[in-house]
């Protein structure tokens, strides 16, 4: 693709605006150069402001910040010190500030409040906002008994729901017993506030399980109401029930509801207000009663409904308008109506703001001496206020600075000074919310430092960008200049951009522009230099083509693919079929430049790609095969069931050559009338062998059959057979019968002549008769043969006739033919419209009106009116030729139609005539009318010039249909992630003056997509897009691959650093710059065998793979492998023992297909199992030696029971007291005497432990249902825990049931 130079005049003003967003100082992202900066700290993470807790669940505030050196944090709670050690229950994370509040014990609403973190290190601090922890909350209905309602049949009814407050509210829905949705109408319906309303009540309303159900979403938990019965008494049970007590009949005679006008329950009145919020969702409700049922519609007083916010829902009882702005205030109108009348309500609607930014502020690195700015500007209504502090203290509370000046939003640095660095907090509020934001200053003195490797190479395809990258940093800002080869001129202008990163970018690489690159970065502490090279490569082209082939089977293919390259790339010539490999088969024989198959199958059928790759760029090229054969022809031919009109038609199919057939055709040949021309009489479905066909008379029919399958038609059968039939008169008439004149004076009646076959018999003749419609009783006829038309002459113009065509044979006369009105012919019309008014509706779009002429004097058919309309010029200055006349066409006797597509701020000139079959009458006179101003056009193009580390360049053209004067221009944009999720929305507001800007700070590596459009005064025109990615860190995108030492010196080849080249095809084989694996290792484990490794890679997709060692009978793709997940290690298990495996680790891409990295094999051993010894529990003597040891043991306690029967002189007693039976006794471990025991102490559970890991947890009957219904699942985590509606809870149950056993991590982890 040629890329459009910038001029030189565009250049200059490109350079200065570089030049003016350089003065703010980006600190790079090398690793090395970070760990040698100071910088305040920066909150990375934190809690949401109004952050709701799970009461089951311990409490994680988090807060997380950066800095160099790392800052510590403090807490505030409620506005005074939180010191976290003083509760045991509150622990913070190792180098973070993240509080983890363990909740066990202890009630959650005991740790409500508000909290504020802060990051502190010795060049400031920074603050969190303030973070208000509240508790869930899903109390429980009150209990109440619902009585049953009753109501007349035709009344307006509410079923309140009520429910418990909770925190956050609960979801309302209304069912039944059988947790089935109560149906829902535009009678019946739900209002906001969760109560169901009926306009009015039926019969069927009639039920006893009206339940009104809560659903608490944070805990995901459900609770019901007591069921309400409801019975609707019709005027017929009235009627009896006022007999039956006063004596009366037919109190109410005709047994209906007496109908009512529409009246509004929600909201009350004929007006009411109503506050929404900017960014939030709008929703108003209108709930009316009637009989009949009201209908509801909405408007808005003061303007449109915006387009894509506004919903109408709840069968147009609700107005949604999401994402509120400014412009949605105003009033909205609610319209009921029924046959009886029409109600309305008026609603004004008041928009209000919380704080939102404008502008936040933005970290600030400068050298001493330098000037620079924080600014804060926020909006919102009321305007908010905004607030300065520094290190988390009121800048007005704060040391002063005389090089620092505080004017409202913005605060002014001047010659800032070394060791003045500080964290600035920016507070914007109002009495709807607030927004805080931290801006650091950090103030460096650095010598100016080239992060780009020294003597790179970079390659690049010929014609395309060329991007020479020269990383630098240093505090004053360095500036760069490039020299190329032993020149002493810096390289400026065209054909080189110096890029404000320091990258030098050459539009259009050619050959000549190979060389020796140096880059200078110098400030007023130093200088330094980086040498690169440049190599421009010939581009890869395929220069014959695969082409398009048709074969039959068993045929050869040949698909040629010569290709041109630069002689210095390794090219690697891939085949693919239908975007997968080739087939394993012998057939397929791919050579140099070409693809040959031989013996061709229907298999065979498909696409073929041939792709050429090198290390730079790629060509492709497709070409499609079609495999055709078509079915046998039937065979066996036979009539029979012969009858005057029909006869049964039955074959036998043909071989269908593997391709079933979709249907047979059956074809005739009529020897008498059209002999040797066969014509298709009917088809059936390829499953049936037979057809039943009807017949016409005097016909000498003979009959054949061809089979169609997905490939054509077989050859024809043999021909049955011939079956004569005998003539009779006409069955038919002439089809087609048309009365209309050439001429102004007379009649053309024309028909479609009938074949041989439907004439039914010899003499065929045609009787054509006609009159004039309501003016003539009898019928003038003439009868005529071998002809399609008649001419009558001398009829007035444009009269209605009636006419008719009969046939006739020598078997006798067809049907009663059908009667056809026509007209005699037309004259042109002779008057034009008057009356002729212009209404134009918008900037592109008019409405023209005019009186319909009178009926005579259109003379001939009303075709409709033309409007011819031209644009004589445009409103601005400078005038355009007048462009061609437009004619748009209305058919019909319209009075009024819209010209469309008309161009914004122009003159128009325009005419109605009207038209019949004749052609056009005469035109009115030319009017004039002029179109207001509209939204521009869409702008020229859009294109991203700079794709760098953090930032992007955006250059654009001005939109070639101004429609107005153009006011500016909207730039929106949002990160893309792998999945194509979108990120938040981005916006800046450029002016029209502007082509171009650049976008810092962005995130590298990072796919980035871009909506752009221009605006006049009525608004914002349709937007271009555009995507982009940020260049990857060097040490992923400039992977080394070829070293060359020459010279002294070490080149380092890498791939170019702009997405300059073609993309890759999804299957190519990639050979990477640099292995992405290092370090694979392995050790034998427990489980198996473990595998090391690293991996710099960006795909996501990495496998472990292996096969046994010298096994020849598996081929290469027999690799068995296993999915890592991301890690950089695993196990592999169920390896045999004794046998040596080759590993290797591999990554694919996207398609899974394609492996983009592999590393080295790695030749592992699984070590044989030890012979298992011999077991000494069943060798004799172990046995013998026992039973001795046994033996004595027991002499030795007879002794001892003969010598306590002899009644010792010892307290016995006592020493029973003393010493308990040993057997009850635990042991200690440090001596191994037997210590205090407590039998009740074991099924204790440890202390801080949770649910036992076998998940047994026991749920009431009621939670049963609730989660059920309710989408809460019961899930485990891996230490066992179980989650979902029940995480977090224990059961006294549990402890009785017996004790769980614990994981010794487990439980050293919470001791």
């Amino acid at each position: 693709m040629e890329r459009t130079r910038t001029r030189p005049g565009a250049a200059v003003f490109l350079m200065l605006i570089l030049g003016h967003l350089g003065n703010a100082l980006e600190v790079p992202l090398d690793p090395k150069v970070l760990e040698e900066l100071a910088q305040p700290p920066t909150i990375t993470q934190q809690s949401p402001k109004d952050y709701i807790i799970d009461p089951r669940e311990n409490i994680v505030i988090h807060c997380e910040a950066k800095g160099k050196p790392h800052p510590s944090f403090s807490w505030t709670r409620n506005g005074t010190h939180f010191d976290i050690d003083q509760d045991p229950k509150v622990t913070m994370r190792p180098r973070s500030g993240t509080l983890v509040v363990d909740i066990s014990g202890e009630k959650a609403e005991t740790y409500e409040g508000i909290y504020q973190c802060t990051a502190r290190n010795k060049h400031g601090a920074a603050v969190s906002n303030n973070i208000v922890i509240r508790q869930s909350r899903s109390p429980l209905w009150s209990k109440e008994r619902n009585e049953p309602i009753r109501v007349q049949e035709g009344e307006a009814l509410v079923l309140h729901c009520r429910p418990p407050a909770g925190l956050p509210p609960p979801i309302i829905f209304w069912m039944d017993v059988n947790f089935q949705r109560l149906p829902q109408s535009s009678r019946v319906f739900q209002a906001l506030n969760g109560d169901l309303y009926f306009s009015n009540v039926l019969k069927e309303d009639s039920r006893n399980d009206y339940i009104c159900y809560a659903r608490f979403p944070h805990t995901q938990t459900i609770q019901q109401k007591q069921p309400i019965t409801l019975l609707v008494l019709n005027l017929d049970a009235v009627n009896e029930t006022v007999a039956a007590l006063f004596n009366e009949t037919d109190l109410f005679s005709d047994g209906l509801a007496e109908e009512r006008k529409p009246t509004f329950l929600i909201p009350s009145g004929s007006s009411s207000s109503k506050l929404v919020l900017r960014g939030q969702v709008l929703e108003l409700e209108c709930i009316t009663e009637g009989l009949p049922t009201p209908e509801v519609s909405w408007s808005k007083l003061s303007g449109e409904f915006p387009d894509k916010r506004t919903s109408i829902v709840t069968f147009q009882k609700i107005l949604r308008i999401v994402n509120v702005s400014d412009a949605d205030a105003g009033e909205y109108r609610c319209t009921a109506h029924n046959r009886l009348a029409s109600v309305h309500h008026t609603i004004r609607v008041t928009v209000k703001a919380a704080p939102y930014w404008l502008t936040t502020p933005r970290n600030l690195v400068l050298a001493p001496r330098e000037k620079g700015q924080l600014i804060c500007r926020a909006s919102g209504t009321p305007k908010p206020t905004i607030n300065w502090a520094m290190n988390g203290i009121p800048i007005e509370n704060s040391p002063e600075d005389p090089n620092r000046k505080v004017e409202g939003d913005t605060i002014i640095f001047e010659e800032v000074q070394t060791g003045s660095s500080a964290v600035y907090q920016c507070n914007a509020s109002n009495e709807y919310g607030y927004l805080l934001s931290n801006a650091f200053v950090n103030v460096l003195s650095e010598t100016p430092r080239v992060l780009t490797p020294a003597n790179q190479v970079y390659q690049v395809i010929r014609n395309n960008h060329a991007l020479l990258d020269c990383s630098f940093f240093g505090s004053p800002i360095p500036k760069i200049t490039w020299f190329k080869d032993s020149q002493s001129s810096t390289l400026e202008g065209d054909p080189y951009l110096l890029h404000e990163n320091g990258t030098l970018e050459i539009y259009v690489a050619q050959a000549f522009n190979s060389g020796k690159y140096i880059c200078v970065a110098r400030n007023t502490l130093g200088i330094a230099e980086n040498h690169v090279y440049l190599e421009v490569k010939e581009p890869t082209r395929i220069l014959k083509q695969p082409k398009y082939k048709v074969a039959q089977r068993n045929r050869n293919v040949v698909f040629e693919c010569k290709v041109k390259h630069d002689p210095t790339l390794i090219p690697i010539m891939i085949w693919l079929k239908d975007n997968g490999e080739l087939p394993d088969d012998e057939r397929f024989l791919v050579d140099s430049d070409s693809l040959t198959i031989t013996d061709v199958t229907e298999n065979d059928a498909g696409t073929y790609t041939c792709i050429m790759n090198t290390t730079l760029d790629h060509d492709s090229a497709s070409a499609e095969l079609t495999v055709v054969e078509q079915p046998d022809p039937p065979t066996d031919l036979e009539l029979t069931d012969m009858k005057p009109r029909s006869v049964q038609l039955t074959w036998i199919p043909g071989d269908e050559h593997n391709s079933p057939i979709h249907k047979f055709v059956i074809q005739y040949t009529d020897s008498l009338h059209d002999h040797g021309h066969w014509h298709n009489l009917t088809h059936v479905p390829g499953s049936k062998t037979t057809a039943h066909l009807e017949l016409s008379p005097y016909v000498h029919y003979s009959f054949r059959v061809l089979a169609l399958n997905a490939v054509g038609l077989s050859d024809p059968s043999n021909p049955s057979h011939m079956y004569k039939t005998n003539p009779a008169a006409p069955d038919e008439n002439p089809s087609g019968v048309k009365g209309f004149g050439t001429e102004h004076d007379n009649l053309m009646i024309l028909w479609k002549p009938m074949s041989g076959l439907q004439a039914n018999g010899p003499g065929l003749q045609y009787k054509v008769m006609w009159r004039q419609k309501d003016v003539d009783k009898n019928w003038t006829s003439v009868t005529v043969a071998n002809v399609s038309k008649f001419m009558v002459s001398g009829t007035p113009t444009f009269t209605p006739y009636e006419v008719k065509v009969q046939a006739i044979n020598n078997n006798g006369i067809g049907p009663d033919p059908a009667v056809v009105t026509g007209h005699s012919g037309e004259n042109l019309p002779v008057q034009a419209p008057d009356n002729v008014q212009v209404l134009v509706l918008n900037s592109t779009l008019a409405e023209v009106h005019w009186e319909p002429v009178p009926p005579k004097t259109v003379r001939g058919h009303l075709k409709g009116y033309k409007v011819s309309y031209w644009r004589e010029r445009s409103l601005h200055k400078h005038n355009p030729h007048r462009v061609e006349q437009q004619l748009l066409t209305f058919s019909g006797n319209k009075s009024h139609g819209m010209l469309p597509g008309l161009q914004p701020y122009s003159l128009y000139l325009f005419n109605v005539r009207v038209y019949n079959g004749k052609g056009e009458g005469p035109a009115s006179s030319n009017l004039q009318f002029e179109t207001p101003e509209g939204v521009p056009g869409r702008p020229s193009f859009l294109r991203i010039t700079n794709s760098n580390l953090n930032n992007l360049t955006l250059e654009w053209g001005p939109p070639n249909d101004l429609n107005g004067h153009l006011t500016g221009y909207i730039l929106k944009y949002q990160q893309v992630n792998n999945s194509n999720e979108l990120g938040p929305m981005e916006e800046l507001a450029l002016p029209a003056n502007k082509t171009s800007v650049t976008l810092p700070n962005l995130k590298y590596s990072t796919r980035y997509k871009f909506y752009f459009n221009a605006k006049t005064g009525q608004g914002a025109g349709p937007v271009i897009t555009e995507e982009a990615v940020t260049i990857m860190d060097e040490v992923l995108m400039y992977q080394p691959s070829v070293d060359e030492v020459g010279g002294g010196n070490t080149r380092t080849q890498t791939s170019p650093p702009i997405a300059g080249s073609p993309p890759r095809h999804p299957f190519h084989t990639v050979h990477p710059a640099a292995p992405a694996f290092g370090n694979v290792s392995s050790s034998v484990g427990e489980n198996g065998m473990l595998i090391n490794w690293e991996y710099w890679g960006a795909e996501k997709h990495v496998y472990v793979e292996y096969i046994v060692k010298n096994d020849n009978t598996l081929g290469e793709e027999e690799w068995q492998k296993e999915y890592v997940n991301g890690s950089q290690a695993y196990v592999l298990k169920g390896l045999k023992e004794g046998l040596s495996y080759r590993v290797r680790m591999v990554a694919k891409g996207h398609d899974d297909q394609a492996v983009l990295h592999q590393s080295e094999e790695l030749l592992v051993t699984v070590p044989a199992m030890p012979s298992r010894q011999v077991d000494i529990a069943t060798q004799g003597w172990f046995i013998g030696l026992m039973c001795a040891i046994a033996l004595l043991i027991l002499v030795l306690l007879i002794i001892c029971f003969i010598k306590r029967n002899k009644g010792g002189k010892y307290p016995v007693k006592e020493k029973e007291d003393a010493h308990t039976d040993p057997e009850f006794q635990p042991m200690k471990e440090d001596d191994c005497t037997f210590g205090e025991y407590s039998d009740t102490e074991d099924h204790k559970p440890l202390k801080g432990s949770r649910t036992p890991s076998n998940g047994t947890v026991h749920r009431d009957s009621s939670d049963d249902s609730l989660v059920d219904y309710g989408g809460g699942d019961g899930q485990f985590n891996e230490d066992g825990s179980f989650i979902g509606q029940y995480s977090g809870k224990s059961s006294i149950r549990e402890t009785a049931e017996g004790p769980s056993p614990v994981n010794t991590t487990t439980m050293n982890s919470f001791v």
